[in-house]
């Protein structure tokens, strides 16, 4: 046995780096992030389909899993060689279950429920198993073991709620907890205590690099959606002009990351010593938020675009609101995590946008109006930003 673990997981698929180099990102991982595409556009499709609060809780559970099989696989790939041939076949097999979770995404509460359920718990044990082993003799090997066992446990609740239709969402809902509650709590089991985060040696500006590209790929949703509309649409002056706003939101989005964000992300993870602290922070926790944000924004720009004058419904401003305020949520977080401070203009920001969003719906404005006001807001947290300086 001992053998056979050797040959199919050798100690040679750890990258090799100085005590200064950074991980580069493979084409492997970009490869990876290929199926993601689909998954966040079956999100979008799932969110537009349900837009009810109980939608709305199930596409929330729905993204929580999603991004924490991207975020586990890109944690792991910055001690992983993808490149490795042993390396190779991981992704390969994680791809292809994380393709099967997009596949049951639509009917994740019907009739595919086991689907999605068994593929990300596959998903969870096979990476945690995989890097136990490949960290054999390593305290990194213990932190991946007891991982799996955490991963082991909370799959216990995504197959339940597979199995149980009427319990579904509330096992879900728990799994997902348990799931995110790990990381905080060193994956404490009882008689061998918990795993500092100390005891994690990440190099951060990977995995910072990682996160950036999912936020593409986030982004690059709205616009797939937005110029699918179009292509199927009269271009009349209502549609054109609602499609230049929804355009010009995603804009501000790229911009308040790309252009205040990175800078600090990067300054962060060259100055900080703690790069994984920052990065459970920073990336694991802020970065989703502000994935799930760019993913609402794109279904709420499609609603207005369909409809461009239509007086606003609740759930159109409800996404027209939660959109950019989770995005710009997670954005305090991260600046709160690399350099211990929130912007303000951040907070007064998250306090207009759902103001707005109501008084739209109370005085029967049209969505070309919400979304006018959407895009206000956020080119004033990019502005206001920019003349602060992105280090200030």
């Amino acid at each position: 046995m001992h053998f056979l673990i050797h040959r199919a997981i050798p100690s040679s698929a750890l990258r090799r780096l100085g005590a200064s180099e950074s991980p580069r990102v493979t084409n492997m991982e970009l490869f990876f992030d290929l199926v993601y595409v689909f998954t966040i556009i079956q999100l979008s499709h799932y969110l537009l389909d349900g837009m009810t609060w109980m939608g709305a809780i199930e596409a929330l559970t729905l993204f929580a899993a999603v991004w924490w099989t991207w975020n586990y696989t890109a944690w792991a790939t910055n001690w992983l060689d993808p490149d490795h041939v042993s390396g190779r076949v991981l992704m390969t097999v994680l791809m292809g279950c994380a393709l099967v979770m997009a596949i049951g995404i639509p009917e994740a509460y019907g009739d595919r429920a086991g689907l999605f359920a068994v593929a990300y718990v596959a998903m969870a044990l096979l990476r945690a198993g995989y890097m136990s082993l490949l960290f054999r003799g390593q305290a990194m090997g213990r932190n991946y073991a007891q991982l799996f066992a955490w991963s082991a446990v909370s799959g216990c609740f995504w197959i339940a709620g597979a199995l149980f239709p009427e319990q579904r969402i509330l096992l879900w809902i728990l799994a997902v907890l348990l799931d995110y509650a790990a990381p905080y709590h060193g994956f404490w089991l009882p008689a061998l205590g918990s795993t500092s985060m100390a005891s994690w040696p990440l190099r951060g500006l990977h995995l910072f690099e990682r996160n950036q590209q999912i936020f593409i790929i986030a982004l690059g949703e709205s616009i797939l959606l937005l110029g699918a509309l179009l292509v199927g649409r009269s271009l009349d002056p209502p549609v054109v002009s609602a499609a230049i706003i929804g355009f010009l939101v995603i804009i501000m989005l790229w911009w308040i990351y790309f252009v205040q964000l990175a800078e600090r992300g990067e300054h962060g993870f060259h100055h900080g010593t703690d790069h994984s602290r920052l990065a459970r922070a920073g990336l694991a926790y802020a970065h989703g938020v502000m994935v799930c944000g760019a993913i609402i924004v794109a279904v709420a720009i499609e609603l207005i675009v369909a409809h461009p004058l239509d007086p606003v419904h609740v759930p159109t401003a409800l996404a027209a609101a939660a959109g950019p305020t989770l995005f710009l949520a997670g954005a305090a977080l991260f600046h709160r995590t690399m350099s211990r401070r929130m912007p303000g203009t951040y907070g007064l920001a998250v306090l207009a946008l759902p103001a707005w969003a109501w008084l739209t719906v109370a005085l029967h404005l049209d969505g070309r109006w919400l979304g006018a006001g959407v895009l206000m807001l956020m080119t004033a947290v990019a502005i206001r930003q920019r003349g602060h300086g992105a280090l200030a």
